[in-house]
């Protein structure tokens, strides 16, 4: 983003919720679309089994099972009730710009027509953009609110084979210098917890977010889901998860305290759309108390995000 995001609140960590109203206003929410995307990691572009934690039911939106819904009506499924509100609508399921430029102008534009829609929320994979695609999300962000949120999950290459995510860190970083300056806010997506990554190793894969200049960042902890290598894995006793979300908290905590304090918090754990998808880490804390202990976490170190930022 040419002008970056800047915290100005107080709190512990820079909250999205904080950006939209400082942004605008007022809330703003996302709604999740389906708008039935492929991945080159499954249909054998660059892979066919996919990054080995993935099932895409798992965090698509109706589970998965909405490509056949168009996107107006996923839309108007989306809306809060009996709420006056403004949305972004949120490509999410697999990598929402690999598809011919004129297709995803066409689906992009539905998006965009409802009056509520203040902007688009673009998923995807950072080697699957080009100087065209931005250049159509560059138009865009002239009336609308445009994010792209890459899929990066850890700065470590032999990280990023072993799970086989198909591409590389640098590969991340070309995507994100390409975004810049076309008024395109930047979202990174990280899982904390992969299968040999240290504590230090997460760290150092915020320290590389920081120096490319991202405007936001999605934390997710890994998550062993039925249908994907990791359950196999994770079966075999090869791979380990945060079994208490007191220990994933202690280590997202070390990321935020690192993180600068002007990227903007997306989320700061996964969420599978259903426990019966979902073979571990089972916590019975929800969303709203990952949070909630996160900022207690802070508040008893007497630190915040951006505390050890340099």
């Amino acid at each position: 983003m040419n002008n970056r995001a800047v915290s100005q609140q107080p709190g512990w960590y820079y909250r999205l919720s904080s950006f939209f109203k400082q942004k605008f206003g007022e809330p703003v929410y996302k709604i999740p679309i389906d708008a039935g995307f492929s991945c080159p990691n499954r249909d054998g572009t660059t892979g066919r089994n996919g990054c080995i934690y993935c099932y895409n039911p798992s965090f698509a939106p109706f589970g998965g099972n909405s490509a056949a819904i168009s996107i107006s009506d996923q839309i108007q499924r989306g809306r809060k009730k009996n709420k006056q509100a403004h949305y972004l609508a949120y490509f999410q399921s697999y990598t929402n710009t690999y598809a011919p430029l004129e297709r995803l102008k066409t689906l992009y534009d539905e998006a965009l027509s409802a009056s509520d829609i203040v902007g688009l929320s673009i998923a995807t994979r950072p080697d699957c953009i080009s100087e065209e695609i931005l250049d159509l999300l560059g138009k865009y962000a002239r009336r609308y609110h445009i994010w792209v949120e890459y899929g990066l999950q850890s700065v470590h290459d032999h990280t990023l084979k072993k799970i086989n995510r198909g591409h590389d860190s640098a590969s991340f970083a070309r995507a994100v210098k390409l975004t810049h300056n076309r008024s395109i806010y930047i979202c990174a997506h990280v899982i904390l917890g992969l299968p040999g990554e240290t504590p230090a190793m997460m760290l150092e894969t915020i320290d590389f977010l920081n120096r490319l200049g991202i405007d936001g960042i999605k934390f997710h902890h890994l998550q062993v889901i039925i249908n994907t290598e990791l359950a196999v894995q994770y079966a075999q006793g090869e791979v380990a998860v945060y079994e208490e979300a007191a220990e994933y908290i202690a280590v997202l905590c070390d990321c935020l305290e690192r993180l600068s304090p002007d990227i903007v918090i997306h989320r700061l754990a996964s969420r599978a759309t259903s426990e019966e998808l979902l073979l571990a880490p089972h916590w019975p804390e929800g969303p709203g108390q990952i949070a909630s202990l996160t900022g207690e976490e802070l508040k008893k170190r007497g630190t915040h995000q951006g505390f050890f930022f340099k």
